[in-house]
């Protein structure tokens, strides 16, 4: 028996299936579940989720913050956003992190400052998806 993985963002259903693996962002650093994982949940950063099917494929996504439950070889991502990488625009994502990196300087007070870091962190993690999609020949 594989695991179950769903990843649900606001906007969609992501990913639904059976997968041998799941690795995600922690805030307290990179995990990865397997089949038989002991029960948790975690709080997740920006970053990368990579899930590997039962066919042996890679799936990734870049995500934005969120949950993981992993409860009797289920689990359960709730997140900000989940974007297939393979569907990333790498130019749309380069201009996202320009504009981002601008409102960074111009920033007023904390709060728009850390509105800022916090998108140019989401739109840098999408460049550099993106771009070791390309690199990787895919």
């Amino acid at each position: 028996m594989p695991l179950y993985v769903e990843i649900v963002a606001p906007d969609t259903n992501a990913f639904r299936g059976e997968a041998t693996s799941f690795r995600a962002p922690g805030t307290e650093g990179s995990f990865e579940v397997l089949l038989n994982h002991a029960p948790m949940i975690a709080v997740t950063g920006v970053g990368p989720v990579t899930i590997t099917t039962t066919t042996g494929e890679k799936v990734e996504f870049a995500t934005s913050g969120g949950f993981v439950e992993v409860l009797g070889n289920r689990v359960i991502m709730l997140t900000e956003s989940a974007e297939p990488v393979d569907e990333i625009d790498l130019e749309r994502a380069k201009k996202a992190e320009e504009r981002a990196r601008d409102r960074i300087r111009e920033s007023q007070s904390p709060e728009e400052r850390a509105e800022a870091e916090a998108a140019f962190e989401r739109a840098r993690n999408r460049a550099r998806l993106a771009m070791g999609r390309v690199g990787a020949g895919r």
